[in-house]
């Protein structure tokens, strides 16, 4: 890999929290998910997962494509106010022309190595990949996934929404303030950083897109804000989170809004992380989604 992990101590350290990404708009609260959706990664889970270089690895393969990847990638620390600090894993596509920015807000279990596999993937697909560490604040310890999940899960129930609204909003602030960026940008996430993407979308007038992974959406009555289009990929055997996409869908078709529910029949919660469970369909539901989110990001980023 030529990337090169530059130590936190080192890391560029910018202060990014202007009147362009700043907002007052009611931030709905992130739907924190529980264990028994999303069981924490273990050393077993690392036996006989699929490797198709076109689509994010899963949690088992992420490491193996973290060495190999071609892409370069680094460490940033920057300053987003109030004595906070927010560190960022960065990954830039291999191109000649400037990118758009995506960021890729992580799940319960923390900026995990399987998190920096996915913003690999989307450098691989032509944007810059932001992934901030919205714990970086909790100085959680350094460890391998399965000994930092379950603290990151405790840790980012602590979270505050209007607070992690903020810090997403700096993260693109700065990404968009690279030399190599574009001045727009899509935010994705996962799980609990499904909800967040989903809700950044009601806090950030500057947002281009958003794409929800088995996230629970908004309140109805905080959906008014949102311009950006939002793509949701769900599972079809995660009722607790589908049973908010029906009023968000009314109420944002309502508004004429653009959002696209898609289900994915036999899918369970975190499919694309866990691409080798419920006998094939986590594999055809990831086939599916991840070429949905990169054609969503082209059609309302560019490339």
């Amino acid at each position: 890999m030529s990337a090169r992990s530059v130590a936190i101590g080192l890391a560029l350290t910018v202060s990014f929290l202007g009147a362009a990404c700043s907002s007052t708009r009611t931030v709905p609260a992130a739907d924190s998910h529980g264990a028994a959706d999303h069981p924490a990664p273990t050393a077993a889970s690392a036996v006989g997962t699929p490797d198709d270089r076109g689509l994010p690895p899963d949690a088992a393969g992420a490491p193996a494509r973290l060495a190999s990847s071609p892409r370069h990638s680094e460490w940033a620390m920057i300053r987003t106010g109030d004595g906070d600090s927010l560190r960022v894993w960065v990954v830039y596509p291999e191109k000649s022309t400037k990118a758009p920015v995506v960021l890729v807000v992580h799940e319960i279990f923390g900026l995990s190595s399987w998190i920096r596999g996915v913003a690999d993937q989307l450098a691989a697909d032509g944007f810059i990949a932001i992934a901030p560490d919205l714990l970086t604040m909790k100085n959680l310890p350094s460890g391998p996934d399965s000994i930092v999940a379950p603290l990151a899960q405790t840790a980012i129930r602590t979270l505050d929404p209007a607070w992690v609204q903020r810090q997403l909003s700096a993260a693109a602030q700065y990404g968009m303030s690279l030399p190599a960026a574009e001045k727009r940008y899509g935010i994705v996430g996962f799980c609990w950083g499904g909800s967040a993407s989903f809700a950044h979308a009601v806090y950030s007038p500057r947002l281009g897109a958003s794409v929800v992974y088995y996230g629970g959406s908004p309140k109805t009555s905080d959906l008014g804000s949102v311009r950006a289009p939002v793509l949701g990929l769900y599972g079809g055997n995660d009722q607790r989170v589908n049973a908010t996409i029906a009023p968000a869908d009314s109420a944002l078709r309502a508004l004429g809004r653009t959002y696209v529910p898609t289900i994915y029949p036999g899918a369970g919660h975190g499919f694309l992380r866990q691409q080798a469970g419920m006998d094939g369909a986590n594999m055809a539901a990831t086939r599916a989604a991840w070429p949905a989110t990169i054609a969503w990001f082209k059609k309302y980023l560019g490339s």
